[in-house]
C-alpha cells in the first residue's frame, strides 16, 4: 500500500510535456510574430527598420543572457514559480509596447518580453528533457514544436488585428491573453524525482550531471556553442527580416492560391514558415534519437545550406519564395530540439536546466549579426550576399557535426562503458577472481 502510494504521487509525465508545450506557445509571437510589427511602427513613428530592429536584438539578448540564471533557480526550485513570473512579465511587456512614443521605451518593452521568454522557454525545455531521458530528442522537439509551430495559431490574427486596429491594439490584448494562460498553466509544472534522472547521468562527460563550471571546462562545450551560435545566427536573420525581405522583394501583398490557403504572400509565408519550423523540431528530435544527434544535424544543415541558396536564387517568385523560406524554418528550428539534447547527452540531466541555458545564450550573441545582416544587403545592394554568407555558414557546421561532435560523442560512450565495467568489477570483486 505504501508503495502505491508512493508511486501514485508522481505527476504523469506526458501531462508534464503537454503543459510544457502550451507554455512555449504562448511565448512563440514574441519572436515570430515581432516581424510583422516592424513596418506598422516605423510607418507611424519613422524611426527607420534599423533603429526599430535593435529591439529585436535587445529581445533576443535579455531572451538569453539570462536563462542560464533562470535555469539555476529552476534546477533547486522548480519550473512553477519561473514560469509564473514568465507570465507576468511577458503581458507587462507587451503592454509597455503598445504604448511606446519613444524608441527607449520599446526597448524597454523588448527587453522585458525577452526576459519572459527566456523564463518559460529554458524552463520548459529543461523540464522536457528531465522527465524524458528515454526520448530526449522527441520530447525536447515537441516542447520546441510549440515555441516554433505556436506562432502559425496566432500570427494570421495578430496581422489581422495590426491592419484593422493598429498595432498597438495588437501588442495590447495579445500580451494580456498570453501573459494569463502562462500563469495558469504554470500551476501544473512539477520537477521530476531525482531517480528518474541518475541513470541516464553515467555517460555524461564527467561520469555524472556535469556542474555548469565543470561542462564549460570541456573543450566540446565549445565546439557545441559555436555550431549554435554560427546556425542561429543564420536562422534568426530571416526570422526577424522576412517582412522587410518581402517588401524589398515587391511581393509582399502577391495574391497566391495554395490550394488549402489563399492569401497574400506575406500571409502565406507566416502560416507556411511557422507550421514548418514548428513540425521540424519532434521530426528531427525523433530521427536523432534512432540515427543519433550528430548524424542528423549533419544532413539537416546540409539541406539547410541549400534553402539559403535557393531563396537567394528564386525568392523572387511569389510561390517560390513561400517554398524555399518554409525550407529555412524547417531546417534551422530543430535546432532548439537538437542543442539542448546532445547538451544534456554530452552533459548529464542533473543540471540541465543551467547548462542548456548556458548554451542558449548563444541565440543572444547571434542576435547581434541581425543588424549587421541589414547593413551587408544595403553595402551588396541586395539579399543574395545575405543568404549565401548564411549558406557557407551551415555548410561549416554540418561538417564539425560530422567529424568534430561524432567522434567525440563515440569516444565519450566507450569511456562510460569503461567506467560501468570498471564499477562493476571493484563492487563484485569475487566475480571476477581466477
Amino acid at each position: 500500500m505504501t508503495v502505491q502510494s508512493s508511486t501514485s504521487s508522481i505527476p504523469n509525465r506526458w501531462i508534464q510535456l503537454v503543459a510544457g508545450i502550451v507554455c512555449t506557445v504562448m511565448v512563440a509571437n514574441l519572436q515570430y510574430g515581432w516581424t510583422y510589427f516592424v513596418d506598422p511602427i516605423d510607418a507611424q513613428h519613422h524611426w527607420g527598420r534599423e533603429a526599430i530592429q535593435w529591439g529585436f536584438t535587445i529581445f533576443v539578448a535579455t531572451a538569453t543572457w539570462l536563462v542560464p540564471i533562470e535555469g539555476w533557480f529552476v534546477d533547486r526550485y522548480g519550473p512553477r514559480l519561473i514560469v509564473a513570473i514568465g507570465g507576468v512579465l511577458v503581458a507587462l511587456a507587451w503592454v509597455i509596447n503598445s504604448y511606446a512614443q519613444s524608441l527607449p521605451m520599446l526597448y524597454l518593452g523588448m527587453a522585458l518580453s525577452g526576459i519572459g521568454n527566456g523564463a518559460v522557454w529554458g524552463t520548459c525545455i529543461a523540464n522536457a528533457l528531465k522527465w524524458f531521458p528515454d526520448r530526449r530528442g522527441l520530447a525536447a522537439g515537441l516542447t520546441a514544436m510549440g515555441y516554433g509551430g505556436g506562432a502559425a495559431l496566432t500570427v494570421v490574427p495578430i496581422i489581422k488585428v495590426i491592419g484593422a486596429h493598429g498595432y498597438e491594439a495588437a501588442f495590447f490584448w495579445f500580451g494580456l491573453g498570453q501573459g494569463c494562460i502562462l500563469v495558469v498553466m504554470s500551476l501544473f509544472l512539477v520537477a521530476p524525482p531525482l531517480s528518474l534522472t541518475q541513470n541516464s547521468d553515467s555517460a555524461s562527460a564527467v561520469g555524472g550531471g556535469a556542474t555548469p563550471f565543470e561542462m564549460l571546462r570541456t573543450p566540446i562545450f565549445w565546439v557545441i556553442y559555436l555550431m549554435f551560435i554560427t546556425v542561429a545566427a543564420s536562422g534568426l536573420i530571416v526570422t526577424a527580416q522576412l517582412g522587410p525581405i518581402l517588401n524589398d522583394y515587391k511581393i509582399a501583398n502577391v495574391a497566391v492560391d495554395l490550394v488549402v490557403l489563399s492569401s497574400t504572400v506575406l500571409v502565406a509565408s507566416a502560416v507556411v514558415d511557422n507550421v514548418l519550423n514548428g513540425l521540424a523540431r519532434p521530426v528531427f528530435g525523433w530521427v536523432s534519437d534512432h540515427i543519433g544527434r550528430e548524424n542528423t544535424m549533419t544532413i539537416v544543415f546540409v539541406l539547410g545550406a541549400g534553402a539559403y541558396w535557393a531563396l537567394g536564387s528564386f525568392g523572387k517568385d511569389p510561390y517560390l519564395f513561400i517554398l524555399t523560406a518554409g525550407l529555412i524554418y524547417f531546417t534551422w528550428g530543430e535546432i532548439y530540439g537538437l542543442f539542448p539534447a546532445v547538451c544534456t547527452d554530452f552533459f548529464g540531466s542533473r543540471y540541465a536546466a543551467t547548462n542548456a541555458g548556458i548554451v542558449y545564450t548563444g541565440k543572444g550573441i547571434a542576435a547581434w549579426l541581425v543588424p549587421v545582416a541589414s547593413w551587408l544587403r544595403d553595402y551588396s545592394g541586395g539579399w543574395y550576399s545575405v543568404f549565401i554568407v548564411a549558406m557557407i555558414a551551415n555548410l561549416a557546421v554540418a561538417a564539425m557535426a560530422f567529424f568534430v561532435l561524432k567522434p567525440a560523442r563515440k569516444s565519450q560512450v566507450a569511456m562510460a562503458a569503461k567506467r560501468h565495467v570498471a564499477l562493476t568489477s571493484a563492487s563484485s570483486p569475487g566475480l571476477h577472481a581466477s
